[in-house]
């Protein structure tokens, strides 16, 4: 992967022209009192760098004579290091990272006036680290305002992922390896769970046996909350809780993926628990599935990202008008209130159908470039397309709408897949899990 790193960095170096680029790595997060979450690196600077570490950061600056790409890390400390682990430190961090210069993460402030001074714009990411925000925007005040005298250095700030998540989207064929290594280990997590799966069974039981499997499997651990939602729970979009005891008659929804160092997969596949669906359990799944075809039917290079949406929302918005649960003229369902998101079937589907994936679930990358004009897909692009239909016990239907019968209430099904966008069309990649 050096090799890889050191790609990424030239093209990065060669598109910040003569801007300046700092990332800080992800801050440490505390999970109760003194005791921390397990470190997760921050995206941007992993993609870049790929070290681990906290408390470093990473700085390229194209104009400088010597230095392009400079870090600051942790230097080496035996006596803090026996508690948290070992450390990379400056001398091996220069030889296996492949910088120009590394410094001890103390001498920070130091040196990095002298790096920012050398372009003429400032890349940084306002995260969450707000320590460091401040830091940084101390720093380009105090070049700012000497900047009449010196001639030289930073007058904007602009943020890195205007270039960078162009790069991201674009999956290399190293990536696309480790995608499929975290996608496989997630199908089989899937498919287990629809084995062991069964009436008196808990939502945890199943939860715990996928996740076992992401570790048994040589994964990073779970790429998201596991959701593991039976009966009306499968309502709920982002139900974690996994509490509840699985009956005969329920389905189970279940939205699982698999980190693999650093890149993520997202499935999700919904069945009956007692192996048999109810006449209206099939017909909202068959529904849903029709529409995920249409879906995948649009991911081609060149199609605008909007297509797979609409494609889904007019075989959903036809299928629930079938079954009664709407009424009306289909284009009006679609497009009236769709200026506010109110459109009628958003009582029964109210996300969208997919999201960029890749070193994050939710990867970056535009959808729209402006109101107007929605972006196009390219081969390397790797998305998710997972429509659904969710009938909430509760759910009120919008003003001219029929009435809910209740033999439809608390039946919610999603089917997620994620799909390479190719030279020629699409690879559903998580084909392998039965639908």
């Amino acid at each position: 992967m050096k090799a890889e790193y050191r790609q990424r960095q030239q093209q990065f170096l060669e598109k910040l022209g003569t801007g300046v680029a700092v990332f800080c790595s992800a801050p440490r997060a505390i999970m109760h009192n003194d005791v921390d979450y397990n470190f997760r690196q921050e995206s941007n600077f992993y993609y870049l760098t790929g070290f681990n570490e906290p408390e470093a950061v990473a700085v390229f600056a194209p104009s400088h004579p010597e230095h392009r790409y400079v870090l600051f890390v942790q230097p080496k400390d035996l006596s803090q290091e026996i508690w948290t682990g070992a450390r990379l430190g400056v001398e091996a961090a220069k030889e296996q990272l492949g910088a120009d210069a590394v410094y001890p993460i103390g001498e920070l402030d130091q040196h990095l006036s002298h790096y920012l001074e050398t372009g003429d714009t400032l890349y940084y990411h306002f995260g969450h680290h707000e320590a460091f925000n401040q830091k940084i925007l101390k720093h380009y005040q105090r070049l700012l305002a000497t900047l009449p005298k010196r001639g030289t250095g930073p007058r904007a700030i602009a943020d890195p992922s205007l270039i960078l998540a162009p790069m991201r989207q674009i999956k290399s064929p190293a990536e696309l390896e480790l995608m499929r290594r975290a996608i496989a280990i997630t199908v089989e997590a899937h498919q287990r769970a629809n084995e062991i799966a069964a009436p008196g069974r808990w939502e945890y039981e199943i939860q715990a046996e996928i996740e076992h499997i992401f570790r048994l499997r040589g994964g990073d651990g779970a790429a998201y909350p596991s959701i593991v939602a039976s009966g009306a729970n499968a309502c709920v979009l982002h139900y974690t809780e996994n509490q509840r005891q699985m009956q005969a008659g329920d389905l189970l929804l279940i939205d699982a993926g698999c980190a693999y160092q650093y890149y993520n997969a997202d499935i999700t596949r919904t069945f009956a628990v007692s192996g048999q669906f109810t006449g209206e359990q099939k017909a909202i799944y068959d529904l849903v599935l029709a529409a995920q075809q249409a879906a995948i039917a649009q991911v081609k290079p060149g199609h605008p990202y909007n297509h797979i949406h609409d494609a889904a929302v007019r075989v959903i918005v036809e299928g629930l008008v079938d079954l009664g649960l709407l009424q009306g003229d289909i284009d009006t369902l679609i497009n009236e209130g769709k200026e506010t998101n109110s459109q009628a079937y958003r009582t029964f589907f109210m996300h969208g159908t997919g999201h960029w994936l890749g070193l994050d679930v939710h990867d970056v990358g535009l959808y729209k470039h402006n109101k107007e004009t929605w972006v196009t897909l390219q081969p390397g692009q790797v998305l998710t397309v997972e429509p659904g239909i969710y009938i909430h016990p509760e759910a009120t239907p919008t003003e001219g709408q029929p009435d809910i019968d209740d033999r439809w209430r608390g039946i919610g099904v999603r089917i997620e897949d994620d799909v390479l966008v190719t030279t020629t069309g699409c690879e559903v990649l998580t084909a392998a899990v039965p639908k």
